[in-house]
């Protein structure tokens, strides 16, 4: 390990002692937002100084070992040093490698739940049928992991479907594997209302947002815009007899987060905020990425809703990830949840561009 590492990872031992000391503090106790703040710059320095300490004591091990070799004479002590030296040689070339990738950037919302939104897109109703498709796989895929899902927002399509749906997931780290599905999904099939059998090709975009708590993204009550309506469709007997549907606007951005779908307006209130805090936050991360394209070179995708990133073939079987040139011949198996295989492949090329660019860096 090169002593500029080994320089920054005693930098962050040291922070982590000194964060575990301020949280001890009555001042910071009664700051929320600064004791969060440290609690979460505490998570994600103790795995890696952990490792860091077993490192290090490996190679006092491993100095004490060839000290032993250099001045003992007794066979048996020789014996012991070798055998010492070896196993602890090893055990730090392991530990050096994990450490390395702990200490690759981390995306600061891959612990986060997240707020999924798909649209049908480009192909009218056949568009919105695949939005309904895509809900279930995503539904099938959330239970398999034992995460929670809600439905926030959902409009019906006539023909079947979604023309639009909202549903939050719940969860274990639920934002580092599902944050690559941003984007455009392209379906190629024949609709069911095409009597002729000729393959349609139609979209549905589909929006990752990690759910942004209160302290995390702040927003004034001046800066909003709250319209209550009746809500139509499914959903109980208050709908069409009460105004407990809820739109949000949010006027410096002009985003919009609406909610019909809670039990009364005080909960459709709630999801419409949560909503809105998720896509205030994505409308700032997309205009900082067109103003500085900073992070563009690391990101396996984007994450624009207009970036076509997988194409499903249903006469084929076939599933492609354009971004990682994945192409699986079990669209039937894909289409039941059975997403992991891509997940893994996408969170695997974005370890690979980071350590790259890491080795780029430390180049230069």
């Amino acid at each position: 390990m090169n002593p500029k590492t080994i320089e920054a990872l005693e930098t962050m031992s040291k922070r982590l002692d000194q964060i575990n000391n301020d949280l001890q503090s009555e001042d910071i106790l009664k700051d929320i937002k600064k004791f969060t703040s440290l609690n979460k710059e505490r998570a994600n320095l103790e795995e890696v100084v952990e490792k860091y300490k077993e490192y290090a004591q490996c190679t006092q091990a491993i100095a004490d070992a060839k000290e032993i070799l250099a001045n003992e004479k007794e066979n048996e002590m020789l014996e012991l040093a070798k055998m010492e030296l070896d196993e602890n040689s090893k055990q730090a070339e392991i530990l050096s490698k994990v450490i390395e990738n702990l200490l690759l950037p981390k995306d600061p919302n891959d612990d986060k739940n997240v707020i999924i939104e798909i649209r049908g897109a480009a192909g009218g109703d056949e568009a919105n049928i695949f939005a309904g498709d895509l809900f279930r796989m995503y539904k099938l895929y959330c239970e398999e992991q034992g995460w929670k899902f809600s439905v926030m927002e959902s409009s019906f399509s006539e023909a079947g479907g979604f023309s639009q749906i909202s549903f939050m997931v719940k969860g274990d780290n639920v934002y580092s594997k599902l944050k690559f599905e941003s984007g455009a999904h392209r379906v190629q099939r024949v609709p069911k209302t095409d009597t002729k059998g000729r393959i349609q090709t139609s979209t549905a975009t589909v929006a990752v947002l990690p759910e942004m708590t209160e302290v995390e993204i702040e927003i004034k009550a001046a800066d909003l815009r709250i319209d209550t309506y009746r809500a139509s469709g499914a959903g109980g007997q208050h709908i069409n007899t009460t105004d407990s549907a809820v739109r949000i606007t949010h006027i410096p951005t002009g985003v919009v987060a609406a909610s019909q779908d809670g039990r009364s307006q005080f909960d459709n209130k709630d999801i419409a905020m949560t909503m809105l805090r998720a896509k205030v936050y994505e409308a700032e991360v997309q205009k900082q990425q067109a103003e500085a394209d900073s992070n563009r070179k690391l990101a396996v995708g984007t994450g624009a809703r207009s970036e076509k990133i997988r194409t499903y073939n249903y006469p084929q079987n076939r599933v492609t990830d354009h971004r990682v040139g994945l192409t699986l011949n079990k669209l039937d198996y894909v289409m039941e949840g059975k997403i992991d295989e891509l997940v893994t492949a996408l969170i695997n090329e974005e370890q690979r561009q980071k350590v790259a660019a890491q080795l780029e860096e430390n180049n230069d």
